[in-house]
């Protein structure tokens, strides 16, 4: 009795692999010039010079006269100038009040510079605040008397003048305008230049060095 098609057995196929052994030999090939370019350009990224911020001494001075005018303080001040002057027996007077405005400041131009790349650190030695102008705002004359041979001269009115001048400068000297003008100049300084990790040593010349502060 033959078999009828249905009932032969069918051939079971064998089953191909997805991939070949030419295209594993190429996988290979593959990660392994993808490995060396990949160590080659770390190697070559780590040769090459890291760009970080070097903080100059022209720079450093380059900031500090762009705010030269800001590290000043000014002060208003008010006082009583009592002029005379005897000439044979003969006494002139006159008493005037004196508002002004005295200005202190600092000149930057002759602050020593000195940077320590190693530890990233500016230090910076200024010259002490001085008066650099003294403003009259206001005069007032209370009294006024001239001598019997003796009565006042432009002359008078330009010692006037001088006395108003000197009692001013004086009266700056005695008000804390000048340690004003110091402080602020060290608190800006610092964080004018505290920039790129660098950290900023301000003092004044002629003063005890106070430890620094962050």
């Amino acid at each position: 009795m033959t078999a009828t098609p249905e009932h032969r057995p069918r051939r079971r196929k064998r089953s191909r692999p997805i991939f070949g052994p030419g295209t594993l030999i190429l996988a290979a090939f593959l990660m392994i010039i993808l490995g060396v370019g990949y160590c080659a350009s770390r190697l070559t990224f780590s040769m090459l010079p890291r760009n970080e911020t070097r903080v100059t001494h022209d720079m450093v001075v380059s900031e500090m006269r762009a705010v030269a005018k800001l590290v000043s303080s000014e002060a208003t001040v008010r006082d009583v100038v009592v002029y005379e002057n005897t000439w044979y027996g003969s006494t002139k007077r006159s008493l005037v009040v004196v508002t002004g405005k005295v200005l202190a400041g600092i000149d930057l131009d002759s602050t020593d510079v000195q940077i320590d790349h190693k530890a990233r650190r500016i230090i910076l030695r200024i010259p002490p605040a001085k008066l650099m102008g003294v403003e009259v705002l206001d005069m007032k004359t209370y009294d006024e008397s001239g001598g019997l041979w003796n009565p006042f001269r432009p002359s008078d009115r330009d010692a006037i003048q001088r006395q108003v001048h000197s009692q001013l400068v004086a009266a700056g000297q005695q008000l804390d305008i000048l340690r004003h003008a110091n402080d602020s100049a060290i608190l800006l300084l610092r964080t004018l230049l505290a920039k790129d990790g660098y950290t900023v040593d301000v003092s004044v010349k002629g003063t005890p060095t106070r430890p620094f502060l962050d």
